[in-house]
């Protein structure tokens, strides 16, 4: 069974049972580190009201919470955000939503995008409506932290083939890069359930000029960059990560 052609990647393969299943080993105390991180670093005020877009089943919004914030989850995916709901709080609260529309205007004083979960869309200028929906989103001098993989070293250390077995679940993943995307095609053999498909991962390979050049078009300021969950400095050949920290500059219409 392939993935219907007219069908957006990201709507098939993030609802699907099989895609926590392959990333369910998703290093939790590594996350939880890096937004104690960020967190220290960024030092938001008590009672701060804080946006994980793109939330997935809400791992990060939780552990945010727990430190006392006001967190909104939004995901795209039902089933993750009906998973995520089982956890919420007076001050977490989780919604289905894509990220190209404005969420609760001039409301948030950050927005977080963690684990490369930006440049999804295959036409490019749904970059500029996320980052415009972001803007709006966030109050005056509000901030914007985006994860992301540093494409750079993912093309040069890319790993072509591999499988793995997990539950008894096999995937077959392969990997390629073209000019502008990062893809990964993901075949599922579920022998126990008559299942099999394939899936793709399709992520544009934004480098840190484009990011720059989009917010500045999008009314932000970019004032920090790391290379990875220490907040080390980021070194394009050699850094895991590319995370970005941007200031709501300029209101968007």
């Amino acid at each position: 069974m392939q993935q219907p052609n007219n069908t957006a990647w990201f709507t098939t393969w993030f609802n699907s049972p099989y895609y926590h299943l392959l990333y369910k080993n998703r290093n939790d105390a590594e996350a939880q580190q890096f937004i104690a991180n960020l967190l220290h670093y960024l030092k938001p005020p008590p009672n701060a009201n804080i946006l994980d877009l793109a939330c997935g089943k809400g791992r990060h919004a939780r552990f945010i919470a727990e430190q006392g914030f006001n967190v909104t989850g939004l995901d795209l995916a039902p089933d993750s955000i009906a998973h995520a709901r089982q956890f919420e709080t007076p001050n977490l609260h989780f919604f289905v939503h894509d990220m190209r529309q404005v969420f609760k205007p001039n409301y948030f004083h950050y927005v977080f995008n963690f684990f490369t979960s930006f440049g999804y869309f295959e036409n490019p200028q749904d970059n500029f409506a996320t980052l415009t929906a972001i803007n709006q989103a966030l109050l005056p001098d509000g901030y914007l932290v985006i994860d992301f993989f540093n494409a750079q070293k993912v093309k040069a250390k890319l790993v072509a083939y591999e499988e793995k077995d997990i539950d008894g679940v096999c995937f077959f993943i392969t990997r390629r890069a073209t000019a502008n995307h990062i893809i990964k095609t993901i075949t599922v053999k579920d022998d126990a359930r008559h299942f099999s498909a394939t899936f793709e991962e399709r992520v544009q390979a934004l480098t840190l000029p484009k990011f720059e050049e989009l917010f500045a078009a999008a009314g932000f300021t970019l004032l920090q960059t790391w290379g990875n969950y220490q907040l080390q400095p980021y070194q394009p050949s050699d850094s895991d990560r590319l995370i970005m920290l941007a200031q709501k500059t300029t209101q968007q219409p």
